[in-house]
């Protein structure tokens, strides 16, 4: 049986979607994009979820988009931007807090998604980038818009200027992240932040969280299609 590429595990209120194509280092296809798409949307509508936890299995958080997928000729670019338009648009309306747990590299997606949660939370070790301007493409998923106001715009202009990787001690004195820990203390840090949130979550099911910056509504989503990025190696990336 092949294993699902995005695990489902809830423990109380706490739901954790675990990327899990570790041979690729959770790299996306446009499945993929459905698959997590999918999975928020139903969390959303779950009256026993509070909180959602973003992690990746293996090595790696997420390594961007899987090229050899197109390649391969598996997926095409009007599959992947169909699906991605679709994982964007439910990212924005999700109603509930998103807490992600970052181990070994989050690229291209992988770091762009990191801006429409809640709470990061880097192992020591890890290593963000952003490649657009590399791979000769545009900002994906809003972070034109989001990234100055997480990092400013200075940082924001020299991190994607240069396509450079920035450390997890870098993430979290930039305000990336919400803290670093040890590889071995990541899930479980994570997981107890998770439940500590969703003991104080909102009690109506839908209700926008009251103490979110990226759920409330923001100026750059009736640009998102601009954002979006067709190409899927528009969103995608090296690791090297």
């Amino acid at each position: 049986m092949t294993a699902p590429a995005i695990e489902q595990r809830d423990d109380g209120k706490v739901r954790t979607l675990t990327l899990n194509r570790p041979d690729r280092l959770n790299a996306f296809t446009a499945s993929s994009y459905q698959l997590l798409a999918s999975m928020l949307d139903d969390a959303a509508a779950a009256d026993d979820v509070a909180v959602v936890l973003l992690t990746g299995a293996g090595r790696a958080f997420c390594s961007g988009v899987d090229l050899s997928a197109l390649s391969d000729g598996d997926d095409g670019p009007a599959e992947f931007g169909a699906a991605f338009d679709t994982l964007l648009e439910n990212l924005l309306a999700f109603p509930k807090p998103l807490v992600a747990a970052v181990h070994g590299v989050a690229v291209g997606i992988g770091f762009t998604l990191l801006l429409h949660c809640d709470v990061v939370l880097v192992a020591d070790g890890a290593r963000l980038r952003a490649p657009f301007t590399q791979l000769g493409t545009a900002p994906e998923a809003g972070s034109s818009w989001l990234l100055p106001q997480v990092v400013g715009a200075q940082r924001a202009a020299e991190l994607v200027l240069t396509s450079r990787w920035l450390e997890a001690s870098e993430a979290v004195d930039w305000g990336l992240a919400a803290q670093s820990c040890s590889p071995d203390t990541l899930h479980r840090r994570a997981s107890e932040r998770a439940h500590e949130i969703a003991a104080h979550a909102p009690r109506r099911p839908g209700r926008p969280s009251a103490y979110s910056c990226t759920t409330a509504p923001n100026p750059f989503a009736p640009r998102c299609d601009a954002n979006a990025v067709r190409p899927p190696n528009c969103c995608g990336c090296s690791v090297r």
